[in-house]
C-alpha cells in the first residue's frame, strides 16, 4: 500500500483518485489555497463532488491546504492536479520535499524557459527542484482521453503515463491500474506532455464547427467541417511535436488522437471554440458567456502564443497560428480553404 497525496479539489484530480482506492492506497486530497470553501462544499454534501456529481469514496481523506506541509512529509506519490495556471504557486509548495520523490502531473500546459525554449511541465518542475538541490527526482506525465465524468463512475478508461525511465511508468502502472483505468508507458515525456498541452488548443478550433451557419447556442453540428479541421489539427500536431523534440508517433496514439478527439466531443475548449465560430470575439465571449471558466487551451495561447507565431509561419500550421491571431489580437476567426492541403 502506497500513500499518494494529490494537490488540487478540481474533477479530474478527484476523479484520480477513484483508481488509487481501487488498489488499496492510502489517498489524501488537498485543496489548493482557493478551495477551502469547496473542500467544506464537499464535506457538508457528504463527499458529493459538486461537479463530478460523483461520491468520494470515504476512505478518501479530505484536506484543506494547511494541512499539505505536513503530509508531504510522509507520502510515497504526489500527484499535481492543479490548473495550468497554478503551476508555479505548485512548485513554491514543493521545495521541501524528499530526495528521490515520486511525482505525477496530471497539470496539461507547456512553458517557455528562460531560454525562450519550449519546455514540458515534466522538465519545468524538474528543474525548479534540481535549483533546490533536491535530487533523483521520478516526475512523470499522465496524459490521454480522460473525462473525469467517466472516470469517476468506473468506466473504461485508457491513458498514457511518461517518463524517460520507462521502468518509472511501468511500476506506477502496476500500482494504479485497474479493470476500468488501463494505462500505456511511454519514454517519450516531451511529446506525451505537449500534447496534452496543445490538443486544447486544437479542441476549440474544431469546436468552431459547431458554430459556424448557427444563430443561436443549440448544437449545430457541422460534421463534415468537424471531420476536416480535425484531420488538419492532427496533421499540425505531428509536425508541431516533431519540431519540438517528440515523436510523431505519439501524436497518433492516446496523448494526441486519443485527448484530442474526448475534447472534441464537448468540455470548455470546445464550447469556447463554438462561439468564437459564431463569429464571436474571444473577449467577447469570456464577458458575456464563460466569465467563470477556465479555459486551458486559451491560457496557454495568452502564454506561449506569441513565440509560436514568430517559429512557425502559416503553411507550416495554418490553424493554429490563424486562431492564436485571432485571439491575441481579439478578432473573429474565420475559416479559409487554404487551411486544408
Amino acid at each position: 500500500m502506497a500513500k499518494i497525496l494529490i494537490l488540487g479539489a478540481g474533477s479530474l484530480s478527484t476523479a484520480f483518485a477513484f483508481p488509487c482506492i481501487d488498489n488499496k492506497h492510502q489517498v489524501s486530497i488537498v485543496g489548493t489555497h482557493l478551495e477551502d470553501d469547496f473542500i467544506n462544499i464537499i464535506k457538508s454534501n457528504k463527499n458529493i463532488h459538486p461537479t463530478l456529481k460523483s461520491k468520494i469514496p470515504n476512505n478518501v481523506k479530505l484536506y484543506k491546504f494547511n494541512n499539505f506541509h505536513n503530509l508531504l512529509k510522509d507520502t510515497d506519490l504526489i500527484v499535481l492536479g492543479i490548473s495550468s495556471k497554478g503551476i508555479n504557486w505548485a512548485l513554491d509548495q514543493l521545495k521541501k520535499i524528499k530526495n528521490n520523490q515520486q511525482i505525477l502531473i496530471l497539470t496539461k500546459g507547456l512553458n517557455v524557459n528562460k531560454k525562450n525554449r519550449y519546455e514540458v511541465y515534466p522538465d519545468t518542475v524538474k528543474n525548479f527542484l534540481l535549483k533546490k538541490e533536491i535530487k533523483n527526482l521520478k516526475v512523470s506525465v499522465a496524459a490521454g482521453p480522460c473525462l473525469a465524468s467517466d472516470l469517476s463512475n468506473r468506466l473504461l478508461t485508457n491513458v498514457i503515463f511518461a517518463n524517460k525511465h520507462i521502468s518509472v511508468v511501468r511500476n506506477l502502472s502496476k500500482m494504479l491500474s485497474t479493470s476500468y483505468y488501463k494505462i500505456k508507458c511511454s519514454k517519450d515525456v516531451t511529446g506525451v506532455a505537449a500534447c496534452a498541452g496543445i490538443k486544447n488548443i486544437y479542441a476549440m478550433i474544431v469546436g468552431t464547427s459547431m458554430g459556424i451557419n448557427s444563430k443561436n447556442e443549440k448544437d449545430n453540428k457541422n460534421l463534415n467541417t468537424a471531420a476536416a479541421l480535425f484531420n488538419q489539427s492532427i496533421t499540425e500536431m505531428c509536425y508541431f511535436i516533431k519540431k519540438i523534440g517528440g515523436h510523431e508517433s505519439t501524436v497518433m496514439d492516446l496523448a494526441g488522437v486519443g485527448d484530442l478527439y474526448v475534447s472534441c466531443t464537448g468540455g470548455r475548449n470546445s464550447k469556447m471554440g463554438k462561439f468564437i465560430g459564431m463569429g464571436m470575439t474571444y473577449k467577447k465571449v469570456k464577458k458575456n458567456k464563460m466569465r467563470n471558466d477556465t479555459v486551458e487551451g486559451a491560457d496557454l495561447i495568452f502564454d506561449i502564443g506569441n513565440k509560436i507565431v514568430k517559429d512557425f509561419t502559416v503553411k507550416e500550421l495554418p490553424l493554429m497560428t490563424s486562431f492564436i491571431k485571432a485571439l491575441l489580437n481579439n478578432t473573429k476567426f474565420k475559416i479559409d480553404k487554404k487551411f486544408f492541403s
